[in-house]
């Protein structure tokens, strides 16, 4: 039986109506792929506290809770591990978004997402903020 891993993201939208993606760094797990921000949810954590803090952490920036909406999740079955993604949009923060773990980052229009490569778990949220923002 595979391990089942909890790991909540963030659609971050500015004003123009693009999203942010990150590049995962060399070293880790599918280096180079562009994927949402977010993160593992640690024991005793709900989502929502799991995305404040790994936004701090990641891009420097606050998120206050009332500002994560859910929009829907991913389910996705890794060789290893079963994903499970609540995908959350957030369309107000406090500071500079800035890449503190990610290679890059990319803020990028909803029809142009397909564009970028992304960990297979991220693929099928994309139909979901296109239709949210065209």
């Amino acid at each position: 039986m595979k391990k089942l891993v909890l790991v909540a993201a963030c659609a971050l939208i500015d004003v123009d109506g693009r999203i942010l993606l990150a590049q995962r760094p060399e070293g880790r797990a599918m280096a180079g792929l562009w994927e949402f921000p977010g993160g593992k949810v640690e024991a005793g954590e709900g989502p929502e506290q799991a995305l404040i803090r790994e936004l701090h952490e990641e891009l420097g920036i606050v998120v206050k809770e009332p500002c994560l909406a859910p929009l829907t999740f991913a389910s996705h079955a890794y060789a290893d591990f079963h994903l499970l993604m609540p995908l959350y949009v957030c369309r107000r923060w406090d500071g500079a978004v800035t890449p503190r773990e990610h290679a890059a980052l990319r803020w990028v229009r909803p029809n142009k997402l397909r564009d970028y490569p992304m960990p297979e778990a991220d693929i099928p949220l994309i139909p979901h903020l296109t239709g949210l923002l065209l």
